[in-house]
């Protein structure tokens, strides 16, 4: 559990830095867009509905891990009224074979369900895995999606992220 969530704690800024695309930046001078206004509650509940939609994208029989979605600083904005979410999990595919063609398949398909790929191919680790981050300005969520092809259990590591929202007046950010 530590190794995953030390891998995630290295994605998290990468991905965080992805979900800026133009629809989705702001006239100030932080790099988080903005995502609207919304209880930490609700964002995660809207977190956890696009991961079911990615889930869904994915086309082939498997598990997914049971993580929840979490909350964080947005950018230098103030942490008592802003706040990020995100939610990090792992797909493990019924058969490993299964993942033969899936990142190819998310490339064409993410676009027809509103998301832009903003990158594609291999990373830079000795096992060159295969990444792919897309923005969906209209929801105001990123995903980052690495294929873990060599491992000893192939596997997909799926790291869901959103904008920056702002609590309602009179709330305050829910740390989750």
């Amino acid at each position: 559990m530590k190794t995953r969530l030390g891998a995630f704690a290295f994605f998290l800024p990468f991905t965080l830095m992805t979900v800026t695309g133009c629809a989705m930046s702001n006239a100030e001078n932080d790099d988080v867009p903005l995502a609207g206004t919304r209880t930490s509650k609700a964002a995660a509940d809207e977190a956890e509905r696009v991961s079911s939609e990615i889930y869904d994208l994915l086309g082939i029989k498997g598990k997914a891990s049971e993580t929840r979605p979490g909350v964080t600083e947005c950018g230098n904005r103030d942490r008592a009224t802003h706040f990020q979410i995100f939610h990090p999990w792992t797909f493990y595919p019924a058969s490993p074979e299964a993942l033969g063609d899936v990142m190819e398949h998310l490339k064409a398909e993410l676009p027809k369900h509103g998301w832009k790929v903003v990158e594609y191919g291999p990373d830079t680790s000795r096992n060159r895995n295969l990444n792919l981050t897309a923005d969906h300005d209209t929801k105001r969520f990123g995903v980052n999606i690495v294929y873990y092809a060599k491992d000893k259990r192939p596997h997909l590591g799926i790291h869901v992220v959103s904008g920056c929202y702002q609590t309602p007046d009179g709330e305050e950010v829910q740390r989750f």
